[in-house]
C-alpha cells in the first residue's frame, strides 16, 4: 500500500483503531498536527455545549428535590442582615412608624403560613390587634397575655393567639413576648399612637381591622376576635352556641341570645367561616358608607335590623354578660366569669388602671380556698378611674326605614330605643345620665 503524501487526505479511522487491544503488540499510529487540532476544536465545541446543559440539569434536579419555604422567621426583620426594603421601620423613638407592604402576595404568604401554625384541629383561631399604644412594657398587651397565664385552663389557648400588628413597635415588641404575630400592611396611616375613641383615626383602625377579619374568613378560618382590654379568666367555648355563624357579646343583655334588642359590643365575639358569615362581613363593611362618623359597633347595631341578614341566613347569637361581661355591665359572679372588657372606657390610663384593679380582684378570688369560692359574696372594685372619665355628651343615630330606631350612646354605652327622634324625651336621657355617672 502506497504511503499518501503529506496533504493527500487522510481516512478517518475507526473507534476499534485507536484503540490498544490485548495481544496487540503494534502501537496505534500518531496523528499529524492537523489531525490534533481539529480533534481539540471538537472537543472543546463539545464542552461548550455540555457545560450549560449540565448546569440547567442540576437546577431543574435542586428545585424537583427542595421544598420551597415561605419564610416566617422567629426574629423580626430589623434584626436580620437584609430587612426587605419594602417594609419602612422607624427608629425605636420617633413618633410616627406605619409599615408599608408593597409585596401583597408575599404577606398574604405569610399571614396563611401563621394562621395555619396557630390555629387549632378545627381551624379556629384567637385573634387580637396591637399598636405601640398598648405595646409598651406594662401596657395593655401585657396584661391581656398575663390574664390567659392566670386563668382558669385558658393557658393552653395562647399557642392558638394570633396578634395582629399595627406597625413597627407593636410588631418588634409582639415577637419579644409571643409567638405567632403578623404585621399588617397600612400605608399612609400612622396607627402606632393612642386612637382615643371615636376619633377618625380610631375609626379608620376599627374598619382596617373588620375588613381584615373578612380576609381570615374567606381563608376558611373560624375565629375568636378579642380586643386586648378585654381579660380572659375562662376558657370561652363552652358557652357558644352549637349554631350560632355569628356570636357577639353585649354592652347590655336582654337575657335573650336571638333578641336583637340586645347592644352588641364589637371587642369580642366567635365567627364560624362558612358563606354566611364571609357575605355578613362584606356587608357590614360596606355599610361604614351609609353610616360615616360611625365605627363597627354602631353600624352592626344599625344593620342587624335588616332584612338583608336574614336573606343571608345569618344565624346571630347574643353572648350573656353573665359569661361575658365587661365595665358597662359587669359579669357579677366569678364562679362563672369568662371574661371581663374594660369597655364603656375612655383614654388608655383610666383602661389600664382599672385592668390592674381587675386582675387584683381576680388574683384574690383565685387565692380563696373552693369552699369559700362558692359561697362568697365577692364582686369586682371597678369601675374606678373608667367611670370617672365618662363623657355626658349623647350621640344620636337614627334609622327611619323600618324598623324605626335611634341609638344614644354616650361614653361607649348604646341604648336601643325602638320611637322616632321626637320620643327621645328629657327624662329618657336625665335616666341614661343617672345611670352613666
Amino acid at each position: 500500500m502506497a504511503r499518501p503524501l503529506p496533504n493527500q487526505a487522510r481516512g478517518q479511522p475507526s473507534a476499534t483503531s485507536l484503540r490498544h487491544l490485548p495481544g496487540h503488540s503494534k502501537p496505534s499510529p500518531r496523528l499529524s498536527a492537523p489531525a490534533l487540532r481539529k480533534a481539540a476544536a471538537v472537543l472543546l465545541l463539545a464542552a461548550a455545549v455540555a457545560l450549560p446543559c449540565a448546569m440547567l440539569y442540576r437546577a431543574a434536579v435542586l428545585n424537583a428535590v427542595q421544598t420551597v419555604q415561605v419564610g416566617w422567621d422567629r426574629s423580626p426583620w430589623w434584626e436580620r442582615d437584609q430587612p426587605p426594603p419594602a417594609v419602612m421601620v422607624p427608629e425605636e423613638d420617633g413618633d410616627g412608624d406605619p409599615v408599608a407592604a408593597d409585596d401583597l402576595d408575599s404577606g398574604d404568604l405569610k399571614l396563611e403560613q401563621v394562621l395555619q401554625e396557630a390555629s387549632m384541629d378545627n381551624k379556629t383561631i384567637i385573634l387580637t390587634t396591637l399598636n405601640a399604644a398598648w405595646a409598651y412594657p406594662g401596657s395593655v398587651i401585657d396584661l391581656f397575655i398575663n390574664s390567659f397565664r392566670r386563668g382558669v385552663r385558658t393557658s393552653s389557648l395562647l399557642r392558638h393567639l394570633v396578634i395582629i400588628t399595627f406597625d413597627g413597635k407593636a410588631y418588634k415588641r409582639c415577637m419579644k413576648i409571643h409567638t405567632y404575630c403578623f404585621a399588617l400592611p397600612t400605608e399612609d396611616v400612622d396607627f402606632s399612637q393612642e386612637k382615643r375613641f371615636q376619633t377618625s383615626g380610631y375609626l379608620e383602625m376599627m374598619w382596617k381591622r373588620l375588613d381584615f377579619l373578612r380576609l381570615v374568613l374567606e381563608k376558611g378560618y373560624s375565629f375568636i376576635f378579642s380586643d386586648a382590654d378585654v381579660m380572659w379568666f375562662r376558657n370561652p367555648f363552652p358557652h357558644f352556641y352549637p349554631d350560632g355563624d355569628f356570636q357577639i357579646a353585649c354592652d347590655h343583655y336582654v337575657g335573650n341570645a336571638t333578641d336583637l334588642g340586645n347592644i352588641a359590643n364589637g371587642g369580642f365575639n366567635y365567627v364560624r367561616s362558612n358563606n354566611q358569615s364571609i357575605e355578613f362581613y362584606k356587608f357590614w363593611y360596606s355599610s361604614r358608607l351609609r353610616y360615616p362618623g360611625y365605627h363597627d359597633q354602631d353600624v352592626f347595631n344599625f344593620i342587624k335590623h335588616d332584612p338583608y341578614i336574614t336573606d343571608i341566613g345569618l344565624k346571630i347569637k347574643f353572648l350573656s354578660t353573665t359569661y361575658f361581661g365587661g365595665i358597662c355591665e359587669p359579669s357579677r359572679d366569678l364562679n362563672n366569669v369568662c371574661t371581663m372588657h374594660v369597655n364603656c372606657c375612655i383614654g388608655l390610663q383610666s383602661k389600664l388602671h382599672d385592668l390592674r384593679i381587675m386582675m387584683e380582684d381576680w388574683s384574690n378570688y383565685m387565692s380563696m380556698p373552693p369552699s369559700l369560692k362558692r359561697f362568697a359574696a365577692f364582686s369586682w372594685r371597678v369601675p374606678q378611674n373608667c367611670r370617672c372619665n365618662a363623657t355626658l355628651e349623647f350621640n344620636l343615630a337614627c334609622v327611619f326605614s323600618p324598623p324605626k330606631f335611634c341609638v344614644i350612646s354616650t361614653a361607649g354605652i348604646h341604648v336601643l330605643s325602638f320611637l322616632s327622634p321626637d320620643d327621645v324625651s328629657d327624662n329618657f336621657v336625665s335616666s341614661l345620665q343617672s345611670f352613666i355617672t
